[in-house]
């Protein structure tokens, strides 16, 4: 039960939450967040015990079921985790707990947004360990619901557009994931939703076949990483949501896309992917530098935090185009992890200035180093593990990813994109001298405030883990191995 109460927990922890009075604010942010400090805990215990006893092997770990669920449709409810799984869930589970701390200054529908957050949190655990493609499915567009909402209510100025944008360009993508499974449910004998299953006979499809699954799929899965060209929703969502929103977004919603392309179409459709690997590869270097480019443009604090989002997603895509190497695939789930960390902590001091200043124009802030030192320490030490400061988790995610897809690709393809590093530096360091470097105009900023203890409590353990990992990766390489491991030799029948 421990894997279903992940989901469980924050669904009662809902429920409670829309019975308390409506007016006792304190109380529910309060509720909320203690509620998601059970989950928080369980993803913290399983990451422990699956790195003393289940890493060695490929096998899944805390298996549930599979029960019959729905036995006419042979439905089942089967959930499970395994090296690519485990960090995927330790991050939602802090991320979340870290969201709901960092968002006791919302005063608008306090219980509703509480509660949306709670059940985004159940669809997000829900996606991450179900290995039946019904539940699958079920928990991917559940998550959407409250996503919607919560931009679309609590968010900026353009909000309705922002919310309707990633709700329709999610939704498009979903259809194309129903078709692809309805096909694979259709051509397995006996009819079966069983990915586990699924990634053993598929394989033994027609090449057509495999090529429009493997398609169909990849487009339900680009929108949500967001690969170029399907990423034009990701930094209207980023602007306009909340700052807990987008910590989110960025941490958790965005890895699923990835998370998905090696747990179902990498493994089920090896000939389909060898054919369309090196296109896969050129879309995540278009990604990076072209993320990079507009990032540097970018005037809006909180829109080029949302574009070097699309920039480092990128690498990932690179990676998965070198399909065939261990190293660039561990770089790859080494980047899913550093980025959530990386750029959900920058995504809640971009939010600590605007709470404070009710501006993120770049242009309007200078010299605010002197003002608020604490804050500025912070925020550098982010932008450094942002564009790869060696001795932090940004560096050895793309060096991996380098290394690997050097071996793997096409040498001039990879030779471009480690310019992406270079323009990450070049529009990180930018932003950084033009807001908390130069002149301090006090007459405007006089009155700012340093960074509070509960903020601080919020974007610490994101900083301590961004430094563990880059100075210690091997306990989250270990973590990975196995399954990383038996997935390559998957791709690679």
């Amino acid at each position: 039960m421990l894997l279903s109460s992940l989901i469980i927990i924050p669904l009662l922890g809902m429920v409670v939450v829309m019975l308390m009075p409506k007016d006792s604010n304190k109380g529910i942010k309060w509720t909320a967040t203690i509620i998601s400090l059970v989950p928080m805990l369980e993803s913290f215990w399983i990451t422990w015990d699956y790195f003393i006893n289940h890493a060695g092997t490929s096998a899944m770990a805390y298996v549930e079921g599979p029960f019959n669920w729905i036995p006419t449709l042979n439905v089942q409810y089967y959930l499970g985790v395994d090296g690519i799984s485990v960090p995927l869930v330790f991050l939602t589970g802090l991320l979340t707990t870290i969201s709901l701390l960092a968002s006791f200054n919302i005063n608008k529908r306090v219980k509703e947004y509480f509660a949306f957050f709670l059940l985004l949190e159940a669809g997000m655990m829900g996606v991450f360990v179900s290995l039946d493609f019904f539940l699958f499915y079920v928990f991917w567009e559940i998550m959407l619901v409250p996503m919607y909402f919560l931009i679309g209510i609590w968010g900026g100025p353009r909000k309705e557009y922002a919310a309707i944008k990633f709700f329709l360009y999610t939704l498009f993508g979903s259809i194309f994931m129903l078709v692809s499974i309805l096909i694979l449910y259709f051509t397995s004998e006996p009819h079966t939703l069983n990915m586990m299953t699924l990634i053993e006979t598929a394989p033994t499809l027609t090449h057509s076949l495999q090529m429009v699954c493997f398609i169909f799929f990849f487009i339900a899965f680009a929108i949500k990483v967001p690969v170029w060209p399907f990423h034009t929703w990701l930094p209207d969502a980023h602007v306009e949501a909340p700052t807990a929103v987008s910590v989110i977004l960025a941490g958790v919603l965005l890895k699923m896309g990835t998370y998905a392309m090696l747990r179902i179409s990498w493994p089920m459709f090896p000939s389909a992917l060898r054919e369309l690997s090196f296109w896969i590869a050129l879309l995540g270097v278009i990604g990076i530098i072209y993320g990079a480019l507009v990032s540097m443009a970018q005037k809006d604090l909180k829109k080029l935090v949302a574009y070097s989002s699309v920039s480092h997603m990128g690498y990932c895509m690179l990676a998965l185009g070198a399909y065939s190497s261990v190293t660039a695939i561990t770089g790859c789930m080494f980047q899913m992890v550093s980025h959530g960390l990386i750029t959900g902590a920058l995504f809640l001091l971009v939010g600590v200035l605007y709470d404070r200043a009710h501006t993120r124009e770049i242009a309007a802030f200078g010299g605010l180093g002197a003002k608020l030192p604490v804050y500025t320490g912070i925020m550098v030490m982010f932008t450094m593990a942002s564009l790869g400061l060696p001795g932090m988790s940004g560096f050895v995610s793309e060096f991996m990813i380098f290394i690997g897809a050097f071996g793997a690709l096409n040498k001039v393809l990879v030779g471009i994109s480690v310019l992406g590093v270079v323009l990450g530096a070049a529009y990180l360091l930018r932003m950084v001298q033009r807001v908390f470097l130069g002149e301090f105009d006090l007459a405007r900023w006089g009155g700012l405030t340093d960074i509070n203890l509960r903020e601080i409590i919020s974007v610490v353990p994101l900083g301590l883990l961004t430094l563990f990992i880059g100075i210690y990766p091997k306990p989250l390489e270990m973590l990975m191995k196995a399954t990383l491991e038996n997935l390559v030799n998957l791709m690679a029948r």
